[in-house]
């Protein structure tokens, strides 16, 4: 499989990484968005949200979770935002359900 987050989470293309558990990994964004800008992965591969049912209920969830443990590593205690994109319109730029955990400054009050 040619996919980046994969070979991300099998250290062959290093990364930043935030946080690691038996289901997801994090890491820092390389074109952060905000001053604190993590990517959330589970370590299954799945492309996107529409494939969920390929994903464990578990690891799914435990992405969710690593969100808020990311957010208070971070440091954003103001608060965070946090997105997943799903397919072209939503821009998703790698085929591999992630979830962006943004922070670090006051966000806008539009999403889009």
């Amino acid at each position: 499989m040619d996919c980046l987050f994969c070979k991300i989470i099998a250290g062959e293309i290093p990364s930043a990484k935030v946080y690691e558990d038996e289901h997801c990994y994090a890491f820092k964004d390389v074109s952060p968005q905000t001053p604190s800008h993590v990517l959330i992965v589970p370590k299954k591969h799945v492309s996107g949200l529409n494939d969920t049912e390929l994903l464990p209920d578990d690891s799914l969830a435990a992405c969710v979770r690593a969100a808020a443990k990311v957010a208070k590593q971070e440091g954003l205690t103001q608060g965070y935002r946090l997105v997943s994109n799903c397919g072209p319109h939503a821009c998703q730029s790698v085929q591999h359900l992630h979830f962006h955990v943004l922070g670090g400054r006051q966000m806008e009050g539009k999403m889009g």
